[in-house]
């Protein structure tokens, strides 16, 4: 055997002993949470205050870091890249799910990362009209397409978005021609609905919810599986006649593919720690979020509920023209 062959040999026998001993220090260092969104956004802010709540709770120390790129797959490809030593986390969201059916990616969501856990669930998308239209009730807006087709114009948030989505939804059920006009966020598209440059839009609560208390838009349905606790009073596309019209939003928790099966446990628990905190419930409650509970909230049932979500959005994106994408293997 060649010198430099057998010094890779003696480092590969090195490191296999070492990084055992290395897996039961952990952590030892801070641990990055790689939120692949900008500061500020639906999963950044789940991710921020759950980092905090988790350093206090294991004296651990826990650093945000924002990898904003191509629709969240800049930040997951960093993490799928990372050392599976648990050290460099994802903080992933529903666009994991939704991307493969889209545009290209160079992962599976599901098979090349550990999942850990959920973090939250939703928030659900919120259809809100111009306060100024008459509509009272989504049969209004229906009825009003329905007899003046490609009249009616919706805001979204561009193509392969769950407010675009939710409108191709929309038309395949209800039987209308609704147009749909791109923004470059929910956030400016709800805006276009107070200006009255469209007559309404599928938009998240965190939107919705401010912008209705004010007078500006009128809140006509939730496309969520449930009703809001904090909006009782707006019921649920389901409740109107659209079954299986369940757009809402999730975060999660994961890492590299193989992260060790100690360093699994130790996340997935120092996660339901943090989640079930008053301090977390408080701030994830104001932006129209659930948290799971933790008896379910393991990583096989994290793993299923990405498996089954992945196969819905291929419906959906059936819907959309688009040809849903076999996770890559």
């Amino acid at each position: 055997m060649t010198r430099a062959k057998l010094t890779v040999a003696l480092f590969a026998a090195l490191w296999s002993l070492m990084s055992p001993a290395q897996a039961q220090n952990y952590p030892n260092r801070p641990i990055t949470l790689v939120v692949p969104f900008a500061p500020g956004g639906l999963t950044d802010v789940p991710a921020r205050v759950l980092a905090a709540i988790m350093q206090e709770k294991t004296g651990a120390t826990f650093v945000v870091e924002n990898k904003t790129g191509a629709s969240g797959v800049v930040g997951a490809t960093q993490v799928w890249r990372a050392e599976p030593d648990g050290y460099t986390l994802l903080c992933n969201a529903l666009a994991d799910v939704q991307n493969l059916h889209y545009i290209n990616v160079p992962y599976n969501a599901i098979t090349d990362f550990t999942l850990i856990g959920k973090i939250t669930d939703g928030p659900p998308l919120v259809l809100i009209a111009n306060a100024g239209l008459p509509y009272k009730t989504l049969k209004d807006v229906i009825d009003d397409a329905k007899a003046n087709p490609n009249k009616i114009s919706f805001g979204t948030s561009g193509p392969a978005t769950s407010p675009a989505i939710s409108l191709t939804q929309l038309n395949h059920t209800a039987g209308t021609k609704i147009v749909g006009v791109p923004y470059r966020g929910s956030g400016e598209a709800a805006t276009a609905v107070v200006t009255g440059a469209v007559q309404a839009t599928f938009t998240f609560y965190t939107a919705a919810k401010p912008l209705a208390d004010g007078g500006k838009v009128k809140p006509l349905a939730i496309a969520g599986a449930k009703r809001i606790p904090t909006w009782p009073d707006v019921p649920t596309m389901q409740e109107l006649g659209y079954p299986n019209f369940n757009h809402g939003g999730f975060v999660g928790l994961a890492g590299p593919a193989k992260l060790p099966p100690n360093v699994v446990a130790f996340l997935n628990k120092a996660l339901n720690d943090a989640i079930h905190s008053d301090a977390f419930k408080t701030r994830m409650e104001a932006l129209g979020m659930t948290i799971p509970e933790a008896a379910a909230n393991t990583p096989e049932n994290f793993a299923a509920f990405m498996r089954t979500e992945t196969a819905r959005q291929a419906e959906l994106a059936r819907l959309t023209g688009h040809g849903p994408t076999a996770p890559k293997q």
